[in-house]
């Protein structure tokens, strides 16, 4: 009788154990993930998260914990080298339905709010970067900071052209981009282009290459969304 109720106790404690072990496992990198910069500061949620989006930082376990037992993690700055290890190792992120990778692409004739023309019907020579989004959109306003900093990568490029496709009116963008300046060449009223397209979700990204055929598309804002983005781009070129 005695024997079994230790094994009793014992197996109570292992399967205890596990279900910790498995609450920790899901409550990694979450809300109340613990993340240090190099300097030692607990960084927000929001802040280290939009840092992981943009492809150049890194995560890891400092293999150390809180007093309530949560794990550390350290964020840090990646190398070249390590970008490049990082970025062989990412998924794809999932294609836009849209826009067909490798097809010639359909385009179209839009002016942006400040009155300048593109004619993506004749796309040759240049790699248009199409980005579809609205005001209303949370993944499509976090993915902005990063695109600006892609934007200002290639500003003495002008070969490379950014344009934003806003389903939003002229003069709710305006009050909006005082607030959070977006690097793209807008354009307003994009919703009878999106149609044209068929575009489903949002954000949806495309690149045209220079002799005018779809690159890449992605639909949706996902951990590896950015650096594809870019990476196309750069092999567009």
């Amino acid at each position: 009788m005695l024997k079994n109720l230790i094994l009793i106790s014992l197996l109570f404690a292992f399967l205890m154990g596990k279900a910790q072990e498995s609450t920790v496992k899901k409550n990694v990198l979450n809300e109340q993930s613990v993340v240090r910069g190099e300097d030692g500061m607990v960084y927000p949620y929001n802040t280290w998260k939009k840092l992981m989006l943009s492809g150049k930082y890194g995560l890891k376990n400092r293999k150390t914990f809180t007093d309530s037992g949560q794990p550390e993690y350290l964020i840090y700055e990646l190398s070249a080298e390590q970008k490049a290890a990082n970025m062989s190792k990412m998924p794809r992120p999932m294609a836009s339905e849209s826009f067909k990778e490798g097809e010639l692409f359909n385009g179209f004739k839009v002016s942006d709010i400040n009155g300048n023309k593109y004619n993506l019907k004749d796309s040759i020579g240049k790699v248009y970067v199409l980005n579809f989004w609205f005001i209303n959109c949370p993944p499509c306003k976090s993915e902005i900071p990063h695109l600006n900093d892609i934007v200002a990568k290639y500003k003495d490029k002008k070969e490379v052209v950014f344009l934003a496709i806003a389903l939003d009116e002229k003069f709710d963008l305006k009050p909006f981009l005082k607030t959070i300046p977006f690097d793209y060449n807008i354009v307003a009223a994009g919703r009878s282009i999106a149609n044209r397209y068929g575009v489903k979700g949002y954000p949806t990204h495309v690149v045209i290459d220079k002799k005018g055929y779809i690159k890449f598309s992605a639909l949706g804002l996902g951990s590896s969304t950015i650096s594809w983005l870019e990476k196309s781009i750069e092999e567009s070129l």
